[in-house]
């Protein structure tokens, strides 16, 4: 009889253990479903971090909050830009995608050409309808053709790249002929501009092609005197410097801000100068400044390659920016952004987006002539106005408008490009038809 309990238990002993079971599972969905609200809903909701949220130094944290700001300003602004129109042309890859095969295309020194092209595409300017475009861009990538002997951009087929993508508008599309080119514009991000030669002497000599004669040209190379490759509507803009690299650096800084390079340069120094047709390597200064203040402490000079030199640069207070071939360098890109004092050796060049970045506040301008004062110029800057000049360096505007985006940003370098285009409107005929219009009906 005792084996038959399970179905004929007595009364009072179920109820006890149902009343047991229900307390237990009572508790137990009550301690489940508070803990659950306490796992979801925290009294203090810990922040999102972001790569803003934690700077190394204070550089690094201006960057990028000047790129987050700017971020959330695209180029909309109609006003500033005058309602800028652009169409850019879909010319056949052999004339730009196809030499992006090599990675150095878009992110060497004269990659502005790229960079000014991909964010023109996905710009707020940019029609569709050509008709009522202001200007037309032409998306020609003449310096990637890197040489098998150095590495370098080999541009001898520039020219006739150039040609034969002029040929292809002006055939196929009116609106070449209609302007003869005067509302077309072009990148030439080479040592002189669209002379297209690395030598002053024979690009002064070749001069600028005669089909590009009437077009504006965006280009590195300007100088504030009479030159044969700056005959030509242009305007001056800074040579390409990675923002990732850049990013990178600023974020490899030591933490306490400390710059412990005194004077830097890293690059091309001859110690025996190599007479090339007539012409010297930065006209001597490189080796000049080499020869003066290679045993000197105080000038930490390098003549080869290195990688990692941009960790040098945030390292230094001053950087040297002397002329090579040509008397832009990306170096100037690359001490501002970095917060280093550019210290520009290159007499007469004319300097990009001059209404964004108050090069006279950020920079100092020695004379080739000077370079043997240079260490007593640079000391003199420390003892007065050093520490004015690396706060007006830290401008954000400043570093913002020398840097190319991906897309454009309201005050980056592609929209300098924009802006300065927009005050060359009396050569867009659709602005000058409308105008025209409205004239004749007054």
């Amino acid at each position: 009889m005792r084996l038959l309990h399970g179905k004929y238990q007595r009364p009072e002993k179920i109820s006890f253990c149902q009343k047991y079971f229900k307390w237990f599972l009572w508790v137990s969905l009550s301690l489940y479903f508070f803990t659950s609200f306490l796992i979801s809903h925290p009294d203090n909701p810990k922040p999102r971090l972001t790569a803003t949220s934690l700077p190394k130094t204070t550089a690094s944290r201006a960057l990028f909050e000047s790129v987050n700001v700017t971020e959330q300003k695209s180029d909309k602004d109609s006003t500033k830009l005058n309602g800028l129109k652009i169409y850019v042309y879909d010319l056949p890859s052999k004339y730009n995608v196809d030499w992006l095969s090599n990675t150095r295309c878009s992110n060497h020194l004269f990659a502005s050409e790229v960079a000014i092209h991909r964010a023109l595409l996905e710009s707020d300017v940019r029609t569709l309808n050509p008709w009522e475009a202001d200007f037309f861009f032409v998306p020609v990538y003449v310096s990637c053709n890197f040489s098998t002997v150095n590495g370098f951009p080999a541009i001898g087929h520039a020219r006739s790249l150039m040609a034969s993508a002029v040929k292809l508008v002006s055939e196929t599309m009116l609106f070449w002929n209609r302007s003869h080119g005067s509302d077309h514009v072009f990148v030439a991000s080479h040592d002189f501009g669209a002379c297209f030669h690395t030598l002053e002497d024979v690009a002064m000599a070749d001069g600028i092609p005669s089909f590009l004669k009437n077009s504006v040209i965006l280009q590195t190379f300007g100088v504030q005197y009479n030159h044969p490759c700056q005959d030509v509507e242009n305007v001056v803009i800074p040579p390409y410097v990675s923002p990732v690299s850049l990013r990178n650096a600023l974020e490899s800084a030591p933490a306490n801000g400390r710059r412990d390079i005194w004077a830097f340069f890293r690059g091309k120094m001859e110690v025996h100068p190599k007479n090339v047709s007539g012409r010297f390597y930065s006209k001597q200064v490189r080796t000049n400044i080499w020869r003066r203040y290679s045993g000197n402490r105080k000038f930490f000079l390098q003549r080869h390659r290195f990688a990692g030199y941009q960790s040098e640069i945030v390292r230094s207070t001053f950087c040297l920016c002397p002329l090579g071939w040509a008397p832009w360098s990306p170096r100037l890109v690359e001490s501002v952004v970095l917060g280093c004092v550019p210290v520009i050796i290159a007499d007469g060049i004319r300097l990009p987006f001059s209404d964004a970045v108050k090069w006279p506040e950020i920079s100092i301008t020695v004379a080739e002539s000077d370079v043997a004062r240079l260490e007593k110029i640079l000391d003199d800057v420390a003892k007065t106005n050093l520490s004015t000049i690396q706060k007006n360096l830290w401008d954000p505007e400043a570093r913002k408008a020398l840097l190319f985006n991906d897309r454009v940003q309201q005050g980056d370098a592609t929209w300098n490009v924009l802006y300065a285009l927009s005050r060359k409107l009396d050569r867009s005929h659709s602005k000058n038809r409308v105008s025209g219009k409205l004239r004749s009906d007054t």
